[in-house]
């Protein structure tokens, strides 16, 4: 059964899609999950075995696993499971599976691109050349390029390992900072493990990865935004929670930083920030993740593991417990 905002399911399961699922499963597109207490769903929900969730799923808690007595399976069409199950879904045993692999790639791509980007200061010269109508002087593009520029990855993460694979054919030294990873698994990803500050203090570009945990609140915090080097850059895909916004704002609005934001805190900012015209801040609207046709690459995932599971083989994608708190 879907269990999920309708509006997603057209792309996350195109027609051949949803063919490939009505052969492994019994399911009814017109039948979805949103509130628990709707009693036209009640008897759908009281006989599945397997939900399929996405955006707009109703929390996977203890009202949601009483009305599914049979449910034994979780397979979620979209990113981190972390704010959708509860703990009563860990205490049934109930597998999760996740389509957080495939919405890595998008991510992992944008802050490639802007990384190439902010190397080449196009922002800047895009700005300086609205302004003056003239093409730069040798004197501004001396500090540009790509050829060695230090990259600081924040977390291996599924998002922050997809991007060191983007970042090998690249002549960047990549520095990488992950609690959970070793200097061998370190080098084995293309990267020199290093402390955090080490981290923020030697790095051109410092590009955000970890999960929104308690322990990764305000990560970059304003002692730590002021290692940054002067122009530096920093890169946020992850939560806007990881970074001191106000201390980001000051650092910002003074013009000793540069930022690439796709997520905020709060999210949307309000109308009055300076976020939104600064010359030396890119904002976008959370735009990294899957949109548009990406969406199909989450639904192709979780119906591979529908069919894994209809047919009795073990799920590629599966969720740990423990994996919550390291990997986004």
């Amino acid at each position: 059964m879907f269990a999920m905002d309708p509006v997603h399911l057209p792309r996350l399961f195109p027609a051949p899609l949803l063919e490939r699922l009505r052969l492994a499963a019994d399911i009814d597109p017109a039948l979805v999950v949103r509130d628990v207490a709707d009693p036209a769903v009640a008897p759908a929900l009281s006989a599945a075995d397997v939900l399929i969730t996405g955006w707009g799923c109703p929390h996977l808690d203890g009202a949601l696993l009483a009305a599914a007595p049979r449910l034994r399976a979780v397979l979620h069409a979209a990113g981190s499971v972390r704010s959708l199950v509860g703990e009563a879904l860990w205490q049934r045993g109930v597998v999760v599976s996740s389509a957080v692999a495939g919405n890595a790639v998008p991510v992992a791509e944008y802050t490639l691109a802007m990384i190439l980007l902010a190397g080449k200061d196009v922002f800047a010269h895009r700005e300086r050349y609205r302004r003056t109508h003239a093409l730069p002087t040798p004197a501004e593009t001396a500090a540009t390029g790509n050829l060695g520029r230090r990259v600081g990855v924040v977390a291996a993460s599924r998002v922050g390992r997809r991007l060191l694979e983007l970042l090998r054919p690249h002549e960047f030294e990549v520095l990488l900072y992950d609690p959970y990873v070793d200097a061998a698994e370190a080098t084995a990803l293309g990267a020199r493990l290093v402390g955090l500050d080490e981290l923020v203090r030697h790095s051109d570009i410092v590009t955000l990865h970890a999960p929104d945990v308690p322990e990764t609140h305000h990560l970059l915090d304003r002692a730590r935004l002021a290692l940054l080097r002067d122009g530096g850059v920093l890169i946020n895909t992850s939560r806007g929670g990881l970074v001191e916004q106000a201390a980001l704002v000051d650092e910002l609005v003074s013009g000793r930083l540069q930022a690439i934001l796709d997520v905020t805190d709060p999210e949307p900012l309000p109308a009055g920030s300076p976020l939104y015209t600064l010359p030396n801040v890119v904002l976008t609207p959370h735009v990294a993740g899957s949109l548009g046709n990406e969406l199909e690459r989450l639904g192709r995932l979780v119906v591979e593991e529908l069919e894994r599971l209809a047919s009795g083989h073990p799920l590629s994608h599966e969720v740990r417990r423990a994996e919550l708190s390291r990997l986004a």
